[in-house]
């Protein structure tokens, strides 16, 4: 059962409304954040040894040096794992969703970040480009399982960038950043680094420019568990993306043009985009 200790204020509400983005405090207890950790580190073991068909990593031996080849980022895994669908359909994301979005709540993604010590960052980008949500737009809600700051590639978000609508992209610095794409920040915006605890919670616009930088910590994680969700009233998304309602039943919307994986990680479709979209 949620306690008014998970309800949203007014002035958060509207603190999320000026920012676009706002950050709930110890939404999940240190005990689930271990346990995430626990069972998400085990299905990367099951994925290194070829035991998972929903995921694969392939050895440290075979990675070429690179650490996020080991530690791919898991997409969609509620689509084969019961636990990230659960956490998925949470009532506490549900409770505080509906409050920011003023509308019922459809889920539409899951994602797995490990960001192990030594790995690449993820250029600033917005959501909306990939998820492609008609009308209005999607929402994140990503849920730090350790504790997240700049030394170990903590969040980086620009407050009131929602305002700006969904940019074109550019490509990224390929040594800060594993997905190829990068916005600009509009002029009098900057990013401001976004700390967070176990189990704090930083739910975002997905017009709100965000990403973070390297992971230069020695030995520290930082892994996260993030969602997306769109309103119920919207009649689009990118066709990578399945619904759900929060009882768990599949639901179906138009498939809009374009969209893709959540974060680019080929450069061709990123061309491709630009194209599309008649950016030159």
């Amino acid at each position: 059962m949620i306690t008014n200790e998970f309800q949203i204020t007014r002035e958060q509400l509207a603190q999320f409304e000026r920012d676009g983005f706002l950050v709930v405090r110890g939404l999940f207890n240190q005990s689930e954040t271990q346990s995430l950790i626990e069972h998400f580190m085990a299905l990367h073991s099951k994925g290194v040894s070829g035991e998972l068909d929903g995921y694969q990593a392939p050895p440290m031996e075979e990675s070429g040096g690179d650490i996020l080849k080991h530690f791919p980022r898991m997409m969609h895994p509620h689509l084969w794992d019961e636990t990230s669908m659960n956490y998925m359909l949470d009532a506490r994301f549900h409770t505080i969703l509906k409050a920011l979005m003023q509308d019922e709540v459809l889920a539409t993604q899951s994602m797995l970040y490990f960001k192990p010590p030594g790995a690449r960052g993820q250029a600033l980008h917005q959501d909306n480009f990939y998820l492609k949500v008609a009308p209005g737009t999607c929402m994140a809600a990503w849920l730090s399982l350790d504790d997240a700051d700049q030394e170990n590639g903590g969040m980086f978000v620009v407050p009131g960038s929602h305002q700006a609508g969904v940019l074109c992209p550019h490509p990224a610095d390929p040594a800060k950043s594993f997905t190829v794409e990068e916005v600009n920040v509009p002029e009098g915006m900057a990013p401001v680094p976004c700390d967070l605890k176990a189990g704090d919670v930083l739910f975002f616009n997905g017009s709100v420019i965000h990403g973070s930088y390297p992971n230069t910590s020695k030995e520290r994680f930082r892994r996260a568990f993030i969602c997306h969700y769109m309103p119920e009233s919207s009649t689009e998304i990118s066709q990578w993306y399945k619904l759900f309602d929060f009882n768990g039943n599949r639901v179906t919307r138009h498939e809009s043009q374009w969209g893709g994986p959540c974060g680019t990680e080929d450069a061709a479709l990123l061309k491709e985009a630009h194209e599309k979209m008649g950016a030159h």
